[in-house]
């Protein structure tokens, strides 16, 4: 199936273009344009930019895999990666990542049984001082606790599992005296 962009956002393309001395300065923008109407980069994006900007698929793959910003599989409507460096996870970000696979009912990387959320884990969102937090799209939630997770998926709709669905916390062992 090839891909192509609306004419809304060809416009677009053409204007970013036309901003940078070379097409290939584009790439990243026009990625991003083509992430948000398809909602993942798939092959026939990589093809359809490659085209575009007059450059290779393997280059713009390259900027693919090379940035995490870039969903190379299909994701639900909703992303949420939870931040988990050493500030996030001393404050609490493992029992946040936990909290919301139970309620969820996937493990990260993985998408919620309703299709509305994909969980993801993110090595650092530059919020340490404000840690722990998550990026839910494009928006930071800092400071957070379950109680606070709790509220932004009830915002987004998604119901908590019966207690029978929910995956089950990770056994932790004991530390030997």
């Amino acid at each position: 199936m090839t891909f192509s962009l609306s004419q809304e956002m060809e416009a677009v393309v053409d204007e970013l273009i036309a901003r940078y001395p070379t097409k290939m300065a584009a790439c990243i923008p026009v990625l991003h344009l083509c992430q948000e109407q398809r909602g993942w980069v798939s092959p026939e994006v990589i093809d359809f930019v490659a085209g575009r900007l007059e450059m290779s698929s393997s280059q713009v793959k390259g900027v693919v895999t090379f940035y995490t910003m870039y969903h190379q599989h299909e994701v639900a409507p909703n992303v949420i990666w939870v931040c988990r460096t050493l500030s996030c996870d001393l404050r609490g970000a493992k029992t946040i990542q936990e909290h919301l696979e139970r309620r969820l009912g996937c493990h990260v990387g993985g998408t919620s049984r309703d299709g509305k959320v994909t969980l993801l884990k993110a090595e650092c969102l530059a919020a340490c001082g404000n840690a722990p937090m998550v990026q839910l799209n494009d928006e930071f939630h800092e400071h957070l606790d379950v109680a606070k997770v709790d509220a932004l998926l009830d915002e987004l709709g998604v119901a908590p599992l019966p207690a029978e669905l929910r995956l089950q916390p990770p056994a932790h062992e004991e530390e030997e005296e």
